[in-house]
């Protein structure tokens, strides 16, 4: 209840207990009247001024007091009128001898009726009015009044005054208690985040609560049942309605809640929710409570968080779970139907090197204008989401396959445009996967999850056919997909059950024919297959990361054969071990960190192990390459680049490179003695090595002349079948057991 409504009240109030006063007065005033004419036997005259004074009386009475009882001027006005009133029964007494015990009763009567309106002090003055008009009646009459009476007269009326002087007090107390806790009650409900409105079932607004005015932006006074319907937004009236009816049909005590839209008066919607209470059985309440509540804020949140649950926060568009539900729809809308479904999984090539020479906000940049320009080829119905990183994914219903290779073109031509990404202009590729499906395969139609696998399945073959071109899902792809798995699952198995063995090939001191090194070299005794080359094995494990644990594993053989060779022959003081290292191997963060663990616990001299790395892993990243060359060159094991000359190797980088070895690449040496090409590139390398002061050795040496011919090239050392082919461990402790090849 607002100011304006707390002081209506205690209008009400006052307007109340003013009129029952005079109406007190008016009864007063009409029982003279008949005492005038009954026992008076005065003329009409005189009765009719009782009348005329009853009727002034009664018209102060149906004033509109309620307008008037708040100006300051009506306390003195009221005390004025009490007095004529006393006068009037004084002059009534004065007249009448017998109505001095009339008297009394009177004075009774209005200072009750003054006690529910004056003050305390009022009342006081009021009162001694009246004991000095009493004493004044019974001076002046010609009968006496006795002492006694005259007392006990005296003593009731001043206990009528003390009473009526405490219940104005009380009075007074007590609304101002009452006006406290309402405007207690009005603080909270002003401040409240809650509007409320008491509404009659089948009536209008009874009261509107000064929050009104915070959560919808109208006056409390303005509020009524229309307003309520006109400010509820269109889409809502019927739920709007609905729920009031269910409402008001209620018994008493029927909660319900409602959301809706409400237009405040600045114009705006906000998003509202409502809670009516029946609260028809409770007086003086009879009506429904209704309590709105502005949920703007908490809508706006949840539509925030369904947005960045369901949409990607870079393009705006569908993300991966979204995709999923729209191509389930998809799948469920056409089912019956047998539409087709179309899916293109879009994959940008080598994205990963315009984020690393151009940074993460170029990356973005193109990310988004990829977006940009594949939606520019779509139609409206179609979608169009990002699944994550540089992968898009196009749904597309009823088109034929011819249609869907159609859009795969117009696609990639879209990605191949030039874009200007900060002052470079790039031009970028993709590879796109196309998976089509009938909705009415199978019983539920086609599987979301095996549309999407056979898609991603077309994409990698697109990349593995050259990239920058489509290709269309076929269920081959799957069996190859089934098949590298299974390898890759045996490779596993292999590993844990130590199925790898390790062979050793000898290097030789060229002149001498000496046994200085061996090169460890990977084999797998297959339990079905028997022994079987690195080349059957070795690039799957490369392509999975299995090439990791299984590099680690061959250093750690190695090192362990080379301790067992040094503790039982002398010769052994002085070989080396070389093991190659594969890219992903070199790659992986923990590379140095192992070989260092390894070394330690097999307890081997690092200058004994010689790690290799081929031409074209030393040119990637070469910086980083650097760096980790120079700490594994830092644990004191040797370096060798292996089959030098079939890459490119700047000569600046290759002095900056800490190694210590060129391996001369096997096809050189092949033709050695019938290419003079590769003779003069043989020896190229041997006079590189010999000005870097780098060793040299040759690789797959099968003749007498490739031995010779290396031997007047000036190079140091050779392995080949020529000296000896790659065997078990005892097959070089034999050799070192003699100390000669």
């Amino acid at each position: 209840m607002s100011d304006s409504a707390l002081e209506q009240h205690e209008s009400e109030y006052r307007a109340r207990q003013i009129r029952l006063g005079t109406w007190i007065g008016v009864g007063v005033i009409l029982i003279g009247a008949v005492r005038v004419q009954h026992d008076w036997h005065g003329g009409p005259w005189l009765v009719a001024l009782f009348v005329a004074i009853a009727a002034v009386q009664a018209v102060v009475g149906v004033l509109p007091w309620q307008r008037y009882v708040t100006r300051p001027r009506l306390p003195g006005a009221l005390l004025i009128w009490w007095l004529a009133n006393l006068g009037v029964l004084l002059a009534f007494t004065v007249y009448d001898a017998a109505a001095l015990a009339i008297y009394p009763a009177g004075v009774t009567l209005l200072l009750t009726a003054t006690a529910s309106v004056a003050t305390e002090r009022w009342v006081m003055v009021l009162g001694g009015a009246s004991v000095a008009g009493y004493l004044g009646l019974v001076a002046t009459r010609e009968r006496p009044v006795t002492a006694t009476l005259a007392a006990l007269t005296i003593a009731l009326m001043l206990a009528v005054t003390w009473f009526s002087a405490r219940t104005a007090s009380n009075r007074r107390r007590l609304d101002a208690a009452r006006r406290t806790a309402e405007r207690k009650v009005e603080a909270l409900l002003e401040n409240s985040s809650d509007a409320v409105i008491a509404v009659q079932i089948g009536g209008g607004v009874t009261y509107a609560s000064p929050s009104v005015r915070t959560v919808l932006g109208y006056d409390p006074s303005f509020v009524t049942r229309e307003l309520l319907l006109d400010i509820t937004h269109p889409d809502y009236l019927a739920t709007a309605i609905k729920w009031w009816q269910s409402v008001a049909a209620g018994p008493p005590g029927y909660t319900a809640k409602a959301e809706t839209r409400i237009r405040r008066a600045d114009g705006t919607w906000i998003h509202a929710e409502a809670i009516a209470a029946n609260r028809t059985g409770e007086e003086p309440l009879n009506a429904a409570v209704i309590s709105i509540r502005d949920i703007t804020g908490r809508k706006e949140l949840e539509e925030e968080l369904t947005r960045q649950a369901f949409a990607d926060s870079l393009t705006g568009m569908p993300n991966r779970a979204l995709f999923r539900d729209r191509l389930e729809h998809a799948i469920a809308r056409n089912r019956r139907g047998g539409g087709r479904i179309t899916l293109l999984l879009v994959d940008l090539d080598d994205f990963k090197l315009v984020n690393d020479s151009l940074g993460h906000t170029a990356g973005d940049l193109l990310i988004a204008s990829t977006a940009l320009r594949l939606h520019q080829q779509l139609r409206a119905a179609d979608t169009l989401a990002r699944l994550g990183g540089d992968e898009f994914a196009i749904l597309v219903e009823d088109i034929t396959e011819v249609e869907a290779m159609d859009l795969a073109e117009r696609l990639l031509a879209a990605i191949r445009r030039p874009l200007r990404l900060g002052n470079r202009e790039v031009v970028c590729s993709a590879s796109i996967g196309v998976a089509t499906a009938k909705a009415g395969d199978g019983e539920d139609g086609p599987d979301p999850g095996e549309l999407l696998r056979n898609a991603d399945l077309a994409m990698y073959a697109a990349k593995g056919a050259g990239r920058d071109r489509f290709a269309l899902f076929d269920p081959g792809m799957y069996a190859e997909i089934m098949r590298e798995a299974e390898e890759r699952a045996e490779v596993e198995h292999a590993l844990a059950r130590d199925e790898f063995v390790v062979h050793y090939q000898p290097i030789v001191d060229l002149p001498t024919s000496r046994l200085i090194g061996v090169e460890a070299l990977v084999r797998w005794e297959h339990p079905v297959k028997g022994l079987l080359g690195p080349n059957t094995f070795i690039p799957l494990a490369e392509a999975t990361g299995l090439i990791v644990p299984l590099g680690r594993w061959v250093l750690r053989q190695a090192c362990e054969q080379l301790a067992v060779w040094r503790a039982e022959f002398p010769a052994a003081e002085g070989i080396r071990v070389n093991v190659n290292l594969s890219a992903r191997q070199f790659q992986h963060e923990g590379l140095v960190e192992e070989v260092a663990t390894i070394l330690a616990e097999t307890g081997v001299d690092p200058r004994q192990i010689v790690l290799e790395i081929t031409e074209s892993l030393l040119m990637q990243d070469t910086e980083s390459t650097i760096t980790t060359l120079g700490r594994l060159k830092a644990l004191g094991v040797r370096l060798a680049i292996d089959d030098f000359g079939t890459g490119y190797s700047s000569l600046s980088y290759l002095k900056r490179f800490p190694v210590d070895i060129l391996k001369i690449d096997r096809s050189f040496v092949d033709g050695i003695t019938t290419q003079q090409g590769d003779a003069t590139l043989a020896e190229a390398v041997v006079q590189l090595g010999r000005a870097l002061q780098l060793q040299t050795v040759a690789e797959g040496i099968e003749t007498a002349e490739q031995w010779s011919a290396l031997q007047d090239l000036g190079c140091e050392f050779g392995q080949g079948y020529l000296f000896a082919r790659p065997g078990a461990a005892e097959a070089i402790s034999s050799i070192l057991a003699g100390a000669r090849l």
